[in-house]
């Protein structure tokens, strides 16, 4: 039985995670839930589960939630947050905290000797240094839940990384895989979240439509199995069945093929090292008939070389371009600028940033805010509108 923590409790992989626990009573429990602002579901969710902890951001909420949750402790903000990653009967972690507010919490729940697994890209992507040298240091597993990370996990099965020769992450190719570049300037917001493999949430749905979220995937990969960005590479895979490749120095390729379901990567995460009987995820490959592959078009995705020249400076870089990609994404959705013009705008803000190399916690938060500034900046200036 692991007692999980899930910081995030209410959004799509909060809920996948929550099926997984209905799944498995045996093997999960879920000790403590936080959420942002749905206190309906969250007390709902604790009803059914009966956590010892629940958390909400707001604390006039947390008022609303204690009148109806009998037994169960509530608290708010960061400081629940804290409380619920560093709480004494939790073996792991799970944070599924959309953005950068799940990075404190991590590194408080590594300190306190929880294994952490982790939904959140912007945790590694911003700081995947501090978090791994931590978890090092304090002897606790950093355990994915990507699909494409999991997949890359359970490839590697405990091989050194010098056994590595690539790591290959498969995309789906997004929404507009097969749209031509001269129409990308017109693609509208109800187009991009339209994904054709996954229901997920508007900023990674985004993101799969830019194929940033590959780029950030890049960059996590680089921290998560200690390989150097030149040996991380993508490739297109429409079918999302194969979720991501090892390649190893003597050429063999191993891969993890299942039909998508967050389900399942979320489970192997929380029953590490063993695998829990399941049927919820079934693939038939005589249905599927064919599984294709191409290589990603750069010239209409540059969050990929965005992301490749991010992870190879290094330093405070790849917090300003995942802060710079979240206001662009906000400024798409408000209107503000075109779909080609998130991509402006993130190049615009790395061309401007001093980067810092090893850089410590506080001058990563001040790389985020910066960039975050900057980049309101130029779109209130309208310099990334396209």
């Amino acid at each position: 039985m692991k007692n999980v923590v899930l910081l995030g409790s209410t959004g799509s992989i909060g809920t996948s995670t929550a099926k997984v626990a209905e799944d498995l009573p045996g093997d999960i429990h879920l000790v403590g839930l936080a959420a942002g602002g749905n206190d309906a579901l969250l007390a709902e969710q604790a009803n059914k589960f009966q956590p010892e902890l629940v958390s909400i951001s707001s604390p006039e909420k947390a008022e609303g939630l204690r009148s109806k949750l009998d037994g169960i402790s509530v608290a708010s903000g960061e400081k629940g947050l804290i409380e619920l990653a560093t709480l004494p009967s939790a073996d792991i972690v799970l944070i599924a905290i959309v953005g950068t507010a799940g990075l404190q919490p991590a590194l408080a729940a590594i300190r306190a000797g929880k294994d952490i697994a982790v939904a959140s890209k912007e945790i590694l992507v911003m700081a995947g240094e501090i978090v791994m040298a931590e978890a090092r240091k304090h002897g606790v597993n950093v355990l994915p839940v990507d699909s494409e990370h999991s997949a890359i996990f359970q490839c590697l099965d405990g091989r050194p990384p010098d056994s590595v020769r690539r790591l290959i992450l498969t995309a789906s190719g997004g929404p507009f895989r097969q749209t031509p570049l001269e129409d990308f300037a017109g693609i509208t917001v109800k187009q991009a979240l339209k994904h054709p493999s996954w229901v997920m949430g508007r900023k990674i749905t985004i993101d799969s439509a830019t194929m940033f979220n590959k780029g950030l995937e890049m960059i996590e990969a680089r921290w998560l199995f200690n390989i150097p960005m030149p040996q991380v590479d993508v490739i297109v895979h429409p079918q999302s069945v194969v979720h991501s490749m090892v390649e190893f120095v003597d050429g063999s390729i191993l891969s993890q093929l299942s039909t998508p379901d967050m389900c399942l990567p979320i489970q192997y995460a929380l029953t590490w090292p063993s695998r829990a009987a399941s049927e919820r995820v079934q693939t038939d490959f005589a249905a599927l008939g064919r599984l294709d592959f191409e290589a990603p078009a750069v010239a209409k995705f540059p969050a990929l070389d965005q992301a490749r020249r991010a992870g190879e400076v290094g330093g405070t870089l790849p917090a300003v371009l995942n802060a710079a990609n979240e206001i662009a994404v906000d400024a798409f959705c408000d209107g503000q600028t075109s779909f080609v013009g998130i991509a402006s705008l993130v190049t615009e803000v790395m061309d401007q940033h001093q980067v810092v190399e090893h850089p410590s916690l506080d001058e990563i938060i001040e790389a985020d805010q910066w960039a975050r500034e900057t980049a309101r900046d130029v779109v209130g200036l309208g310099q990334a509108i396209a």
